[in-house]
């Protein structure tokens, strides 16, 4: 038999589509020639396969040998395809049996020893592969990724021979399991270390229990990074199908899939010079960006003021849709981008406007033109805008001999909140949509005439209305109240102090 057909899987975005390895020997001077849109990596694998055979002691045929992968449209990348390429080679001269290879899937790069290295994508690929019912083998060093499916049609090999001697002489191989521990709490950090900023705290907490984006302003040394960076302390664990998700889009990413942080919300928190494709994601073949890898958990921008404006207007998309779309001239990729986002700036340059202990340097116009960094529609998409004053000397002296709240209570309050939300209605406060809001946000005596007032006073947005009212529902939902009272509303408004500082200006 001169030709045969091996399966594979290429990456795009998280999806694994399928790719067929046809391979035929042909009479003809000796050539290997790659045909299907291979990328420079794939055409490379060429020699890498030639040695792997020869040193596994096989003979490499010489004849000419033609390699598609199918389809040709689709770009590949990488060297996920040399154990497929290798198998089929193989198969095509005779020298391992061809029929057992329809019921199997192949992924792994390959050393010049004929040894299986690791590859990006193998969960996207495990999840696939198992849909699709075929049985699918990867390197050793991808084992414990591909063991996170519940199945048992994943197999590894640490040799090409392995592999060969599996499909020759039916012996199994190993099957891939995951020893992923289900740890959610083990954190270095907890919110009792903040000293005072109770407001700062109250706001995390609703933020955590509806998803309501926030943001912190306030003068240097406030604490505003130490608070962002104890919000993943107070969330509630993921999900199975939350934890897929995040581990596929780090399979794929530069960073790679990490055991240990499987069922841990990942926080990110990019410096402010990175760029648009660094935070969004991007690049000839796209990978994800900040956005995507806090998936299910927090993103920190820190000194928002001093992103690219152009920069931050790409995150208004994502923040309503949860997902982002990186459309190149010959193919897009799709990755999830739903996350909850926390925010921290300086009110002004030198960071002391409002500042009654010390006096702002700053002109009025330079104020505005600080804070107009940040456009009116990403801030409109901003639930809470908080501020984090300085720390009262006593509070400084005094404050560790204080019992702290710790993140256990507040996310044991975040939980409670969270089955209520659940219950009601099927997903958080912040995911409601505007006929879920008219349906859930039930206004108790006297909150409509205090909303319409505050309507008018402030000139808010539909969105800004709206994000108002879902705030407030988390706010009722964490003192179990039914209807959302006055009292609601009122905490709510006082969560936009951005408006403030603006008004504050001559």
């Amino acid at each position: 038999m001169s030709l045969a057909v091996v399966f594979s899987r290429a990456g795009m975005g998280i999806e694994a589509p399928l790719v067929t390895v046809e391979v035929h020997l042909s009479h003809g001077l000796p050539s290997l020639n790659i045909v299907g849109l291979p990328e420079a990596a794939v055409k490379e694998s060429k020699d890498r396969v030639r040695s792997a055979i020869i040193n596994s002691n096989f003979e490499f045929p010489a004849r000419r040998i033609t390699i598609n992968l199918a389809p040709a449209d689709l770009p590949k990348d990488g060297g996920r395809f040399d154990l497929p390429i290798a198998l089929g080679i193989l198969a095509a001269s005779e020298q391992i049996p061809a029929e057992r290879l329809s019921t199997f899937e192949f992924i792994g790069e390959l050393a010049l020893t004929g040894e299986l290295r690791p590859v990006k994508g193998t969960l996207p690929v495990a999840l696939s592969c198992t849909e699709a019912k075929r049985t699918l083998v990867v390197p050793k060093d991808n084992a414990e990724e591909a063991g996170l499916v519940p199945s048992n049609n994943t197999l590894y090999a640490e040799h090409l021979l392995e592999v060969c001697q599996s499909l020759a002489h039916n012996q199994p191989l190993p099957e891939c399991v995951s020893n992923t521990s289900l740890n959610h709490f083990s954190f270095a950090t907890d919110m009792s270390d903040v000293i005072a900023q109770e407001s700062a705290k109250r706001a995390m907490t609703i933020a955590a229990s509806g998803k309501h984006h926030l943001m912190f302003i306030g003068p240097p040394g406030t604490g505003k990074s130490m608070l962002a960076s104890r919000m993943p302390t107070i969330l509630t664990p993921m999900s199975e199908q939350e934890a897929k998700e995040s581990a596929s889009i780090y399979s794929v990413s530069h960073l790679g899939f990490d055991a240990t942080t499987y069922f841990s919300r990942k926080y990110r928190d990019p410096h402010h010079s990175c760029s648009a494709p660094a935070l969004i994601g991007g690049g000839s073949q796209p990978k994800p960006g900040e956005i995507s890898l806090a998936h299910k958990g927090v993103l920190f921008l820190d000194e928002l003021t001093e992103f690219s404006r152009q920069v931050l207007d790409n995150l208004r998309e994502p923040l309503e849709t949860g997902r982002v779309t990186i459309s190149r001239a010959a193919h897009q990729a799709e990755y999830p981008a739903d996350f909850l986002l926390l925010a921290a700036t300086n009110p002004c340059p030198c960071g002391h406007f409002g500042n009654q202990k010390q006096h702002c340097r700053c002109t009025p116009d330079n104020i505005r033109r600080y804070l107009s960094k940040i456009s009116g529609p990403l801030l409109d998409r901003i639930d809470m805008q908080v501020e984090v004053p300085l720390i009262s000397q006593d509070d400084l002296l005094n404050g560790r001999q204080r019992k702290q709240i710790s993140s256990a209570e507040i996310r044991q309050a975040v939980e409670s909140s969270q089955k209520l939300q659940f219950k009601r209605q099927g997903k958080l406060n912040g995911q409601l949509e505007s006929a879920d809001i008219e349906q859930y946000c039930t206004l108790g005596k006297g909150s409509k005439d205090l909303l319409t007032k505050a309507l008018n006073q402030l000139n808010l947005s539909a969105r800004s209305y709206h994000r108002i009212l879902k705030v407030s529902r988390t706010i009722a939902d964490l003192e179990q109240s039914e209807l959302i009272e006055p009292k609601h509303i009122s905490e709510t408004l006082n969560y936009r102090k951005m408006e403030r500082y603006l008004a504050q200006l001559p």
